[in-house]
């Protein structure tokens, strides 16, 4: 296929599909006519690139899931690079968790001290 059939049946478009050839995540294939290829495997790592991205991970921490995938894989989490990937994106996300529960906490008392209801923890329906 070629990249704007490929872009749309990805949900993107065909200046990102060129971004991504040039940072090295999609494969810079051309025809006898000059114009870039595509199949159904570069299909796949569009969607491993995409999903990841939805989820918060930036472009450059998808690229074990697309080593992966490129390495004949039939998903790009079963590497172990892809695993250290999903540890690293936890263990962010855990500290920002304890950070918005630090904040959280915070505003709860704020509230409370200026005349305030005292907040219910969302987490546990105990008070702050």
């Amino acid at each position: 296929m070629r990249i704007g059939e490929l872009a749309a049946r990805a949900g993107t478009t065909t200046r990102t599909l060129r971004y991504y050839e040039s940072r090295g995540l999609l494969p810079a294939r051309r025809g006898g006519n000059g114009y870039r290829t595509y199949d159904e495997s570069d299909l796949k790592l569009l969607r491993q690139i995409r999903t990841l991205q939805d989820f918060g991970f930036d472009l450059e921490e998808t690229r074990p899931f697309v080593e992966c995938l490129q390495a004949g894989h039939p998903e790009g989490d079963t590497c172990p690079a892809s695993l250290d990937v999903y540890r690293r994106k936890l263990a962010e996300l855990d500290e920002l968790i304890g950070e918005l529960q630090a904040v959280r906490a915070q505003i709860g008392v704020r509230l409370a001290t200026a005349g305030g209801e005292v907040p219910l923890c969302e987490l546990g329906g105990q008070e702050l």
